[in-house]
């Protein structure tokens, strides 16, 4: 059998500068998240595909890499065409609303969550698109309060903030809708609630086929055509710095509790409060977010140039009764660190140690033993003052092996021989 040394399509080997620009950008975002009272948990890569496919998470179910029975149990599969019992995780959503049913007794309310972890998706692999890769997602449970919403939008916001900044982009975008509104705005139009998610699929292709595209897409559906042009006209009234209460009022407030649009203005006031100047809060009428298990608040964070969101989330109040029989509001973001990590690599991010120098001892092979304990000596030295030390044999190609090194951030490179004075 040949032996195939690339990896999985769709997935990727990380080469030790990837891993330095992971590690770093994870090492801000458990940081910052822990400023604001998150608290890390952990749940496996493989979920029962029950939970998986229990219609909680949209297209991603079409996405899902099952495993199949083992043994016994496989026999019995094949005798029923079940042949699957488990799957790899397709997001950390799902399996955060089976930890807290399993644990909610030994967990302290509200929870807020940190999650980081790979997750799965038979996904066509493109640029920031893989079929393994890492999401970073913090949650709150059991909070029913737009405080939620505000530690959720603000904690993300900052983190990115420091992440960002580091590349010199001080700007970018977080777009705020609440489900209510867009199933509001599309009862007022005429539309029926059968209607609604097919409605939603279309306006969430706004960003690439436009609202005369929107337009046209609905009539090829058959939708009455008085129903459409109410849809659309409400489009027609955004405007830069729109406020949700007002929009609102002109379009749907007769299908909508005045307390949604009031709770979206409050979010969008108190997090402006909080962020840097460059973080952009609008409320977005045309946000739309795929996963159907979203009941309330949703959120989406986009930067300038890039054709992909780097954060989204929103407000899922009874995905985690469906697995306890027993109500838990819950809110999240998710954040897109593989893009977050593409964006970065894209502006040719540089690490910065704080001052660190890293050193390498490249130590001649007719050294003896003496001099090797010596080089031995010098680096545990210089790591305890907190240096990055590295000792090597000094290959015969120098001049290769030190260009790597320097490529690689060493500075200080020390050819030692036997008569070296370190």
């Amino acid at each position: 059998m040949k032996f195939i040394s690339t990896p999985v399509k769709g997935m990727n080997d990380f080469l030790p500068e990837d891993m330095r620009l992971r590690e770093h950008v994870l090492t801000l975002i458990k940081q910052t998240y822990a400023t604001y009272g998150f608290d890390q948990i952990e749940t496996p890569a493989m979920e029962h595909i029950e939970n998986l496919t229990g219609k909680q998470g949209g297209e991603n179910e079409k996405l899902i890499f099952k495993i199949m029975k083992r043994g016994r149990e496989l026999e019995k599969g094949m005798e029923t065409g079940e042949l699957s019992d488990s799957g790899l995780r397709y997001d950390l959503t799902v399996p955060l609303a089976r930890y807290y049913s399993n644990n909610k007794n030994n967990l302290p309310t509200p929870l807020k969550a940190l999650q980081i972890g790979n997750v799965w998706r038979a996904d066509k692999p493109q640029k920031g698109r893989f079929r393994q890769f890492t999401q970073c997602d913090i949650d709150i449970i059991g909070d029913s309060s737009i405080m939620a919403e505000i530690e959720l939008v603000a904690a993300t916001s900052k983190m990115l903030t420091r992440i960002f900044s580091e590349v010199g982009i001080r700007e970018f975008t977080v777009h705020i809708n609440d489900r209510r509104i867009l199933k509001g705005m599309a009862a007022a139009s005429g539309f029926t609630p059968e209607q609604y998610d097919d409605v939603f699929i279309i306006l969430d292709k706004m960003d690439k086929i436009g609202l005369e595209g929107v337009k046209e897409s609905l009539l090829a559906k058959e939708y009455p055509a008085e129903a459409v042009e109410n849809y659309i006209r409400m489009f027609e009234k955004i405007t830069p710095d729109l406020k949700c209460g007002e929009f609102c009022k002109d379009t749907c407030a007769s299908s909508l509790e005045a307390k949604v649009p009031e709770n979206i203005d409050t979010v969008m006031n108190s997090v402006t409060c909080m962020v840097e100047d460059g973080v952009h809060i609008v409320f977005d009428p045309t946000l739309v977010r795929g996963m159907s298990y979203y009941t309330g608040t949703i959120f989406e964070i986009s930067i300038d140039g890039y054709n992909f969101s780097i954060a989204g989330g929103g407000r899922y109040d009874e995905m985690i009764g469906r697995f306890s029989n027993q109500p838990a509001c819950a809110c999240g973001f998710s954040i897109g660190f593989e893009r977050i990590i593409t964006i970065l690599k894209d502006l040719n991010w540089k690490e910065d140690e704080g001052g660190k120098l890293r050193t390498a001892f490249l130590v001649d092979e007719k050294a003896d033993p003496a001099k090797l304990l010596e080089v031995f000596k010098k680096a545990t030295k210089v790591r305890e003052q907190g240096m990055i030390v590295t000792v090597q044999p000094l290959k015969k190609n120098a001049k290769f092996q030190i260009e790597t090194l320097e490529k690689n951030g060493y500075t200080d490179i020390k050819k030692v021989y036997n008569d070296t004075e370190l």
